[in-house]
């Protein structure tokens, strides 16, 4: 009976294996895009892409760059203020189920760039003039990243990030909440 019980174990294990994820040295490719403070992506919307590498612990390192604007409202305009930031950071593995399908990660992430304001245009159609000016930017940002697998090569991602920025007049906090997809590359 015992060596019965044993074959039908080994027949329903043969050609299963479990996820290979998260491996050191793999990387992945993220594509991204969020809403900025609360608002309609018609008034503020970011996007990026990153290259992410993971280590042994199963948290990564991720490099990239992102794109952030937001509309403000003046008379019957909008002036347009757009962030374009480099980022790099680490992300530690915080929670994940059994199967390797869910991962949740915490984030530290330095960024530095360039904001510009009204596109470098001071004036304004009624003849106002923008105190505000274009600048280099500087600061950082704290993440929550939830990852699911899809299959071994694509993941969903969602993720909520705090960015405080320096160096600018328009304001230092900016809230986004976002979605993405990544591919595991090799």
């Amino acid at each position: 009976m015992k060596k019965l019980l044993m074959i039908g174990v080994l027949a329903l294990a043969i050609g299963q294996a479990s996820a290979q994820r998260c491996l050191p040295k793999m990387q992945g490719i993220e594509v991204n895009g969020a809403f900025v403070d609360g608002k309609p992506l018609s008034a503020a919307f970011s996007g990026g892409i990153a290259l992410s590498t993971y280590t042994k612990n199963g948290s990564k390192w991720v490099f990239g760059g992102e794109y952030l604007q937001r509309d403000y409202n003046y008379s019957d305009t909008t002036i347009p203020v757009a962030q374009f930031t480099a980022e790099g950071g680490y992300y530690k593995q915080l929670l994940t189920d059994a199967s390797k399908t869910l991962f949740v990660y915490g984030g530290v992430l330095a960024l530095a760039g360039y904001e510009s304001v009204n596109w470098g245009k001071t004036l304004l159609s009624d003849g106002a003039t923008l105190q505000d000016r274009d600048a280099f930017i500087y600061g950082g940002a704290l993440t929550l990243n939830i990852e699911v697998y899809l299959s071994d090569r694509l993941a969903l991602m969602g993720n909520v990030r705090e960015r405080c920025l320096w160096g600018n007049d328009t304001g230092h906090f900016h809230t986004q909440y976002g979605v993405g997809l990544k591919l595991i590359i090799n």
